[in-house]
Formats: C-alpha cells, sequence, structure tokens
C-alpha cells in the first residue's frame, strides 16, 4: 500500500548536500516525492512510497549526509499525492 510523508528537517542542513543525498537516497529505495531548501534554513522533503522504505529514508534523514548537523526530524503522514521520480524543487 503506497504510503506519503510530508518531512521537515531542522539543524545545520543547508549548504551540505543534504538535499541532494536526501534524493539519492530515496531514488535508491524506489521512493517518490522532492525535497527542498526552506528559507528558514530547514529542509523540507515529501517522501511517496512503500511504508517500509518511507521508515528507512526517515530514518537516514536523522543522520543526513556527513556534513549535516540534524536537530530534529518532523514526520507528518499524509494522504499520497501520486508523485512519479523524485526531484529537488529550487
Amino acid at each position: 500500500m503506497e504510503k506519503s510523508a510530508k518531512v521537515r528537517v531542522t539543524g545545520s542542513v543547508q549548504g551540505v548536500f543534504y538535499r541532494a543525498e536526501t534524493r539519492n537516497k530515496a531514488r535508491s529505495l524506489g521512493i517518490y516525492g522532492w525535497v527542498r531548501n526552506l528559507p528558514g534554513g530547514d529542509v523540507e522533503a515529501l517522501f511517496e512510497g512503500e511504508q517500509e522504505r518511507i521508515r528507512e529514508l526517515i530514518s537516514w534523514c536523522r543522520r543526513g549526509p556527513p556534513n549535516a548537523r540534524v536537530e530534529e526530524v518532523d514526520v507528518e503522514w499524509i494522504k499520497p499525492e501520486g508523485n512519479k521520480g523524485f526531484n529537488i524543487r529550487y
């Protein structure tokens, strides 16, 4: 069953390849959706796919790429939008 999660990551997560690494990890897990920087320094993402794979990606988000310093990851389970592919939004 397809699930969807909206995720907001706070901490030092911009300028450390967080979006690119999230895209790569999502694609490797077969997750659809997007990731983007927010004006206040946070990163926001939408993940769609199998719930266990989404949970694995959320777990990765709690660590992020090597230079990231993640403080908090907020997750909201929402209705899937039907995304195809995984993209960085600008």
